[in-house]
């Protein structure tokens, strides 16, 4: 289905295109031009009501079900921090460059958009926004008043509580029925985001058509940009985790690298981390990583761990801003780097996920959500190079979680083998 609705975006962007231009070069002036380009803004408004309206409960659904499942032994919990810290560490880095790239390679500039009317801001009001303002603002009065204005930074807030929560009493026979509900949940609105996403092809001739009406062929010149731009700063991307990896693993990390070459490749031409992951487990543990590293550290890397969709993210809201004129100051945009890193968290198994979290943090922020539109007729060539950075980047966090556990089942080893040297020593001859 993923390949098909593929072809039917790229059907839908070339008949935008085509349509488009044949409005733009027909109409006798701007405000007719503008005239007929309401009209086709219609049809992506309508998908972007759509997408508006799976985001509460789809974010609500699978960040309280990946905590309330959490728990363990404390061999679990000790690799699920230490994982955990990895990734937050991973997701920043890979927000920040996605932010310093888009912000001096300037991807979006020039273009001259103009919103719609689904472009309805929500949530803070970035203007003179300060720390204070910002904290206060993610704690909710009301979870009903916030999903009701897709607040998503308060729906999170109240996610992650809700999910420590049912994780601490999941053992309640009483609570049980909830936790099984809130699972139960989960596939039920990927199944009706499967739908939504399924009408993409329509948005996108929407947006491609009313944006070449307006502003002709000029449009297209910003997709090489835009594309040019992110695969550099992948290749900057996939450089840092590899200088990352060899501080941690020395020279094996070629070797890892040499391993996990199949699934990557797969990744990337699949578009799909899915596709990869049982192959990758498989090279995983042939490289030397302990089974129960990569069936724990693997799993929760493809939801909290997705570099190459990080930096996307980061680059897609900036681009967005640039494309609409929207002056974004540096503490506003790192405010954004701090949501979208928490946003993005457990949306892996999601159609077009990071894009579903960028539709959802835009209007936070001011930012049109048709531009998301924009983006998504050429999200396909995008979305190869940040899957296939995904593998690699949870491949590099499993090997160094590996060795970090050998190391201490090595140090645990010999302080065994000492304190029974002593015990021995000391027993009368």
């Amino acid at each position: 289905m993923k390949n098909r609705l593929t072809l039917y975006i790229f059907a839908g962007m070339v008949l935008g295109i085509v349509v488009g231009y044949v409005c733009h070069r027909s109409v006798g002036d701007a405000g007719e031009a503008k005239a007929i380009a309401a009209y086709f803004s219609v049809i992506t408004d309508i998908f972007l009501r759509l997408v508006k309206m799976i985001i509460a409960p789809l974010v609500f659904a699978t960040l309280v079900s990946g905590l309330a499942g959490m728990g363990g032994t404390s061999d679990v919990r000790r690799i699920g921090f230490r994982s955990v810290g990895w990734f937050v560490c991973a997701s920043l880095l890979s927000l920040a460059l996605g932010l310093l790239l888009a912000n001096v390679l300037q991807p979006g500039a020039g273009l001259h958009m103009v919103q719609t009317s689904a472009d309805v801001s929500t949530g803070l009001n970035t203007a003179g926004l300060n720390f204070k303002d910002f904290v206060t603002h993610a704690f909710p009065t009301s979870i009903v008043d916030a999903m009701a204005r897709n607040d998503i930074l308060q729906i999170l807030v109240f996610s992650v509580l809700f999910g420590v929560v049912l994780s601490v009493l999941k053992a309640d026979p009483r609570v049980a029925p909830l936790v099984a509900g809130v699972d139960a949940l989960v596939p039920a609105m990927l199944k009706l985001t499967d739908y939504v996403m399924r009408l993409a092809p329509v948005g996108v001739f929407g947006a491609l058509a009313s944006a070449i009406t307006l502003h002709g062929l000029d449009v297209l010149t910003t997709y090489g940009k835009l594309i040019g731009s992110f695969y550099v700063g992948l290749v900057l991307l996939w450089t840092l985790l590899i200088f990352v990896g060899y501080c941690f693993l020395g020279r094996t990390i070629w070797t890892l690298l040499k391993a996990v070459r199949e699934p990557a490749m797969l990744a990337f031409s699949t578009a799909s981390s899915e596709a990869a992951y049982p192959r990758l487990s498989e090279k995983l543990e042939e490289f030397g990583v302990d089974k129960k590293v990569v069936g724990f550290t693997l799993p929760l890397g493809y939801a909290f761990n997705l570099d190459g969709s990080m930096m996307y993210q980061a680059f897609a809201a900036i681009f967005i801003a640039q494309a609409f004129g929207i002056d974004m100051p540096l503490g506003t945009q790192i405010m954004m780097l701090l949501v979208l890193m928490v946003s993005s968290k457990g949306m892996a198994g999601v159609a077009r996920g990071s894009v579903v979290v960028v539709a959802a943090v835009a209007p936070m922020f001011h930012l049109p959500a048709s531009g998301v539109v924009l983006i998504l007729a050429i999200d396909q060539i995008l979305d190869m190079g940040r899957t296939a950075t995904n593998v690699i980047g949870n491949s590099v966090a499993t090997a160094v979680i590996a060795k970090w556990e050998t190391k201490r089942a090595v140090k645990r080893a010999k302080a065994v083998e000492e304190h029974a040297f002593v015990q021995l020593q000391g027993e009368p001859k």
